[in-house]
């Protein structure tokens, strides 16, 4: 799998490809980040890539002629490598938001160009021509589309063969729609200025049916009282079954 980044600031990329977990994936190659400086590809001696929008108004504007020939260059280095097409993503707060769904989708592909835009935007005939997913973080603005690139990179990445034990995926929230449990580790109990804090006696019981019955429960509960929505969507995908019903009945959820 292969990520095309064009930004300004490949700097950004650096420390995160080389820390944490998710480095397993950049170092055996599983996942490659090839990074393109956009400034590489102006064409003036200022290296300038932005100027005034038409039509007046604040902020500068990307320019299509330098996003242009990078992403030219990019079509053609990933063709002479025999990879295959690449789907064009443009981060934005108009895109569609990154979700567990499209974090899959992504890490069974052969990769993607993304395209990290600053400034007030890019120029939309860019856009128009070339991307073919328009993906956002949120409702909210960033300083520019870096963060978000990081941010699919690092959700692919951790879902790769040899990154993380296959289990871990399977209990992380939004695996089987819903939030995920609360997690204890030791001490069993530990004083504090309020009392004494506990682990739930049930996950150090040893029963193995009675605890994967109570982290079910507390993912319910969880999901319930801060995303309602997931569980209306998880009810709809007939997710829940009787046992789940009578819980949140139960409980008042």
């Amino acid at each position: 799998m292969r990520f095309d980044v064009l930004t300004l600031f490949p700097d950004l990329f650096g420390p995160h490809l080389t820390q944490g977990i998710t480095r397993r994936a950049f170092e055996s190659g599983a996942v490659d980040v090839q990074l393109w400086p956009l400034r590489d590809f102006a064409d003036n001696a200022y290296r300038r890539v932005d100027d005034r929008p038409f039509g007046g108004g604040p902020g500068m504007v990307m320019l299509a002629e330098p996003l242009w020939r990078a992403l030219e260059a990019v079509r053609d280095a990933r063709a002479a490598l025999g990879l295959p097409a690449a789907p064009v993503v443009h981060f934005t707060p108009t895109g569609q938001p990154l979700t567990q769904a499209v974090v899959e989708r992504h890490a069974g592909s052969p990769g993607a160009v993304l395209l990290c835009g600053r400034y007030e935007g890019i120029d939309q005939r860019v856009l128009d021509h070339w991307v073919t997913e328009e993906i956002s973080l949120g409702d909210f603005i960033l300083s520019g589309g870096e963060l978000p690139a990081l941010a699919l990179i690092d959700a692919v990445a951790r879902l790769q063969p040899g990154v993380m034990a296959p289990a871990s995926h399977q209990l992380e929230s939004f695996a089987d729609g819903l939030l995920e449990a609360p997690c204890y580790s030791r001490p069993e109990q530990f004083d504090t200025p309020d009392g004494v804090l506990q682990v739930p006696a049930v996950l150090c019981s040893g029963h193995h049916a009675a605890i994967a019955r109570w982290r079910r429960e507390e993912s319910l509960r969880l999901t319930a009282q801060r995303r309602p929505d997931l569980l209306s969507q998880a009810r709809a995908q007939g997710r829940l079954d009787s046992k789940d019903e009578a819980f949140l009945k139960r409980s008042g959820l």
